[in-house]
């Protein structure tokens, strides 16, 4: 799990930035700016030499770093770049990111930070969207309406900044440095501990010090980050260590530091509630599966619920319908949906947002044995409806069965699940979005917009009925695969979707932007948290009062 620490934040007047005591001076420069005059001029014209050679373009997530050689008491400056004017949020979390890489690699962990100005800062963000305190619980200027006028804006530093585009600048640097801080833990022996920011201060105009504003923003940044990263950790867990009955005893763990109620279903009660599909999933492992819910009530006079189901496969062979060896230990991350939700969990328990959340993951592990489930058989889920089995390595679908049927025994009003479905959405958008399936655009609109402020990638499959009849069995009242391979993210989709029973619904497949190979982008090697902060976003900013 994520490490016990914590950084501590501070704000100061602009004109300090230069004395600051700290390891490393942060500053964020666009392609078409000079660079800071207020720099030593030994600085300003390594800097400036650097740019000319082509060795820093000021390109998004470039960056340079040069030691100040005690022409100031940081004995180092880090210049990020935000590529091309106008630089919206994306643009500045990204910057965030590589140069809290940077500090690392360096062994620097204490940053101050000169926040961004120039006319850049006017840009929205892509899709517009405008960070509000007050949703994360915390008091918002007086002067902000939830409006604004350039929605998203980044603030100017040469003027007095508007309080609630700096609170945009200050939560989106501060989420962007802690995701970039993340490193994902290792169990070699004589392992240091993982790098950690120790302090970050904020420099800014004057005028924007309204102290309670930013530290809202920061806390809600630090909650976002946090829930991303722990959603990383569990990613990233081996599967020896990670079993169904240790991703339940985890959630136990985080319901009693939150104050959630947590339900968790053994393998007895999970066969004798009718749960079908996910005990079938099981019946190969000597780790029996698991049905976990958790609940948080953030309005308790509302009747609706959103529910969160989760695919918690701990470990995926594919079961008799065995996986190629090459790659399969990728497969400790097919939990991702599961680590997703309660990443969230997390960050509802941070910053309690005025809504209700039901959280099921249906937790199992599948592997081939001589008691395994096998292509060809039937199964009959919690909601009565017969699956006839295809493909053993088709799982997921089938536990997501029993967990969306759950949730609405349990009163969700509205559905989303979060699952590494299919290896087929990788055909289509490869590992850089994740695809979504919905039976109701207006929902789907919004949430649409959560993601655009998160910066994440999704994107929208077609939901077409004769997709549904692909589905069709001759033996069951639905097949969990296709009798052909195309359209197989679609098909993951839409078997799922023959449990919703008309609920408001969206699917997330994270099968190719769950887990990366490499470090890219924002993103890090192995768990990346994806959909941890759209979600979030969603819940603390869209949701409707109803």
């Amino acid at each position: 799990m994520t490490d016990s620490h914590s950084t501590t934040y501070s704000f100061a007047k602009v004109t300090g930035w230069l004395a600051a005591e700290a390891d490393v001076l942060l500053y964020f420069v666009t392609g078409t700016e000079e660079t800071l005059s207020d720099l030593p001029p030994d600085l300003v014209g390594e800097i400036t030499r650097r740019r000319q050679a082509g060795h820093f373009t000021c390109a998004a997530g470039e960056v340079t770093a040069l030691p100040t050689y005690g022409l100031l008491p940081a004995p180092y400056v880090i210049a990020a770049g935000l590529g091309p004017a106008p630089a919206g949020r994306d643009a500045l979390r990204a910057a965030a990111v590589h140069a809290a890489r940077e500090a690392q690699r360096l062994g620097l962990s204490r940053l101050a930070v000169r926040l961004p100005g120039g006319d850049y800062a006017a840009a929205p963000v892509q899709g517009g969207g405008m960070f509000t305190a007050s949703v994360c619980g915390a008091p918002a200027p007086a002067s902000q309406t939830g409006t604004g006028s350039a929605a998203g804006a980044l603030p100017q530093d040469t003027a007095a900044p508007d309080a609630a585009g700096l609170a945009a600048t200050v939560f989106t640097v501060t989420e962007g440095l802690l995701l970039g801080a993340y490193r994902m833990a290792t169990y070699a022996r004589g392992a240091k501990p993982r790098p950690q920011l120790a302090a970050v201060q904020y420099f800014v105009q004057p005028d924007g010090l309204n102290g309670e504003v930013l530290q809202a923003a920061v806390s809600a940044a630090e909650a976002y980050a946090a829930a991303t990263n722990y959603a990383r950790d569990l990613t990233n867990m081996p599967g020896n260590l990670l079993t169904p009955s240790a991703l339940a005893e985890e959630a136990e763990r985080l319901a009693g530091q939150y104050g959630f109620a947590c339900e968790v279903l053994g393998e007895e009660e999970i066969v004798t509630r009718g749960m079908g599909a996910l005990a079938a999933v099981g019946l190969g492992s000597a780790n029996p599966p698991r049905m976990i819910t958790l609940r948080y009530d953030g309005d308790p006079s509302s009747q609706e619920v959103l529910g969160l189901v989760g695919k918690g496969v701990t470990f995926d062979t594919g079961g008799i319908s065995i996986k190629p060896a090459g790659g399969m230990e990728e497969m400790i991350s097919d939990m991702g949906g599961a680590a997703v939700l309660l990443g969230v969990l997390m960050a509802a328990g941070r910053l309690k947002p005025k809504v209700n959340l039901l959280v099921v993951i249906p937790a199992a592990e599948n592997m081939p044995s001589g008691s395994a489930m096998r292509p060809g058989d039937v199964v009959t889920t919690l909601s009565g409806r017969t699956i006839e089995v295809l493909n053993t390595d088709a799982e997921g679908r089938m536990i997501l069965a029993d967990g969306v049927t759950y949730a609405r025994q349990l009163g969700a009003t509205r559905l989303i699940d979060v699952a590494t479905l299919t290896g087929a959405v990788l055909v289509s958008f490869a590992d850089l979005a994740t695809g979504a399936l919905t039976n109701d655009d207006a929902f789907y609109g919004e949430f649409l917009q959560a993601s655009v402020r998160a910066g994440e990638r999704v994107w929208q499959l077609p939901n077409y009925p004769e997709y549904r009849e692909m589905l069709r069995s001759d033996v069951a009242d639905i097949k969990n695969a296709a009798a052909h391979k195309f359209a197989g993210a679609i098909m993951g989709g839409c078997f799922v979707e023959a449990f919703v029973e008309g609920l408001p619904w969206i699917h997330l497949d994270t099968g190719g932007t769950a887990w990366l190979w490499g470090e890219r982008g924002i993103e890090p090697k192995g768990g990346t948290g994806a959909m941890v902060r759209t979600i979030i976003d969603y819940v603390c900013s869209t949701l409707p009062d109803r």
